[in-house]
């Protein structure tokens, strides 16, 4: 796969003070000797070079620029690289990356080759390569530290130390099976069951957190449920200080769900506002009232608002307890609440809002972070953020509970063997190109 020299613009397409254009493969070293000034055969790795860049065919000068080499193994990709900073321009970069385009060999990178030309050469294995999209892609300060933990190493640390141990049984099994006539003692077979008990343990805790993970990539789901004209619509706009959503006086006004991105403290919350919550006899209003109810049962916490001078959380208690245990009670229009009504909803563990005053709501957010940093809890930072990870321990420990020293010994060790060869196409340490272009594909171009 690394026959060619690639190369793709790593910034961002459009009108900047600076672009950097990189080049990968065993030929980088043409685009320096095609379209700059600079000797070669004389070049200092890692040395910053200004020089004018000139097309690799007509020799007109297209820019002035940084010219930077990275000599293979010590590069991004473990091969040649060389990136030249221009720039960022529309003209210049169309002229540059077009005089690339005429030098033999080159050709454009597809989505996610430098990250994929990494994993080939040792550079990062899979969840670290992952964790580097992510990084890409994080919007948030959470968001962010967990990419960077990832792109650390903390996951394939985890998963590789799981392995490693399923290796060791393993090896202790082809033994006995290349020496039938030793006999497996007890102390050995001990030894081997408390480890693959041990390892279920982790491994099904693990588990257990991954929709987590999943969660602090895509965002944790909040809706916000409640009857009609209570102020859903009107906290949302508070919130996002626009008009997001329409406020009317005329109930069912809002007939269908309305998502909202937030960064609350760092963490990806996705805001949905619902339809009131009422019987009716219109079609389209109970069609969003259903949706309403889906919403709830798909969302990690649920923001029951109703109008704290008129009613009470008793009006909630209909609701399925499943969806109940995901409630945080709001009493809206605190702001024209009595004394005594505001000590009697405190009392019932509703939080205080106002919609009109934005009152109350950064108690409400401190509220959602601390169930969110609750739910992460001992996981943080080694937290499966992406669905395929939970399908490969899945199906490792489908073959652990398999695993048994009273059925032949030739099974339990297969038992053991796909059960590592399962972790393995996690950290991409066994031949997975069935899921390489998957993963790498979601990549953005020069990266």
């Amino acid at each position: 796969m690394c026959g060619h020299t690639i190369y793709a613009l790593s910034t961002v397409y459009g009108k900047s003070g600076v672009a950097v254009v990189r080049i990968s493969g065993k030929n980088a070293l043409d685009a320096i000797q095609k379209m700059t000034d600079i000797d070669v055969l004389k070049i200092t790795p890692r040395h910053a070079y200004f020089s004018k860049i000139y097309h690799a065919k007509t020799h007109k000068i297209l820019d002035e620029g940084l010219v930077l080499y990275f000599k293979a193994p010590n590069s991004f990709t473990g091969e040649d690289i060389v990136e030249i900073q221009t720039h960022g321009s529309k003209a210049v970069l169309s002229s540059v990356l077009e005089s690339l385009s005429m030098i033999a060999d080159f050709r454009t990178a597809e989505a996610g080759e430098f990250s994929k030309r990494a994993f080939y050469h040792q550079k990062m294995d899979l969840t670290e390569a992952e964790g580097l999209a992510d990084l890409i892609d994080a919007e948030t300060s959470e968001q962010q530290r967990q990419a960077v933990l990832q792109m650390s190493g903390n996951l394939k640390n985890l998963y590789e130390g799981w392995r490693e141990e399923l290796l060791r049984i393993y090896a202790y099994l082809e033994a006995y099976i290349d020496f039938p006539d030793e006999e497996i003692s007890k102390e050995v077979i001990e030894q081997n069951l408390n480890t693959v008990f041990k390892l279920k343990t982790d491994i099904r805790n693990h588990i257990q957190n991954a929709n987590i993970g999943e969660r602090l990539r895509d965002g944790f789901k909040v809706a916000i449920i409640g009857p009609t004209n209570a102020g859903k619509s009107s906290l949302i706009n508070a919130i996002t200080d626009r008009k997001a959503v329409i406020v009317s006086d005329i109930a069912g006004t809002t007939r269908d769900a309305i998502d909202i991105h937030l960064d609350v403290n760092g963490y990806p919350v996705i805001l949905t506002d619902t339809a009131g919550l009422r019987k009716t006899e219109d079609i389209i209003e109970k069609q969003g009232i259903e949706i309403a109810y889906q919403k709830m049962n798909e969302a990690d916490f649920i923001l029951a608002v109703f109008d704290g001078t008129q009613s009470t959380k008793q009006i909630f208690l209909s609701l399925p307890k499943d969806i109940q245990n995901k409630i945080l009670y709001l009493a809206n229009k605190s702001d024209i609440l009595t004394d005594e009504q505001c000590s009697k909803l405190k009392n019932e563990g509703c939080y205080l809002i106002s919609a009109k005053t934005k009152a109350g709501l950064k108690e409400v957010f401190e509220a959602i972070t601390q169930k969110i940093k609750t739910g992460i809890g001992s996981q943080n930072g080694y937290l499966m953020t992406r669905a395929r990870y939970r399908e490969a321990l899945e199906e490792c420990l489908e073959n652990l509970d398999r695993f048994s020293f009273e059925k032949p010994i030739e099974l339990g060790a297969e038992d053991i063997r796909i059960a590592a060869r399962a972790i393995g196409k996690i950290t991409g340490r066994i031949e997975v190109n069935e899921i390489l272009d998957k993963i790498f594909s979601s990549f953005c171009i020069g990266k």
